[in-house]
């Protein structure tokens, strides 16, 4: 659907961080929904998906969410509330993030003409 107006939605974000200091927090995905569905699907699908890969502790944690947290994530983001969802496994901390947001439209294109200001920029003169 394209629009020129500014469109209400869901930035999900996936994240792993190593607990025992060996790294920084890597983004792995990222996902823009739609909707307060669309965007808990999202979590519930890698978590579906990454469960029977899980230890006890961690599946424990994932399908607790699945079962009884979804519900309350949903609620939260219909009140456009931010919600995380982590799940821990072997000094490995995976967070979903989901935040709302409005999404702005971009410039429109015509075929493969760039707009004008895209002209006003120069590339820098190498060294």
């Amino acid at each position: 659907m394209l629009t020129d107006e500014p469109r209400c939605g869901y930035w999900c974000e996936c994240w792993t961080e190593d607990l025992t200091g060996g790294s920084r927090p890597t983004l792995i995905a990222s996902f823009d929904a739609y909707s307060a569905p669309q965007a808990d699907r999202w979590v519930a699908v890698a978590l579906r998906t990454i469960s029977p890969a899980l230890d006890a502790e961690a599946s424990d944690e994932a399908w607790a969410w699945l079962y009884e947290g979804r519900v309350q994530t949903r609620r939260a983001l219909l009140r456009a509330e931010p919600c995380t969802v982590t799940v821990t496994q072997a000094g490995t901390r995976v967070t979903w993030t989901i935040r709302p947001v409005l999404f702005l439209p971009l410039a429109h294109r015509r075929g493969s003409e760039l707009p004008a200001c895209a002209h006003d920029f120069k590339p820098h003169a190498r060294h």
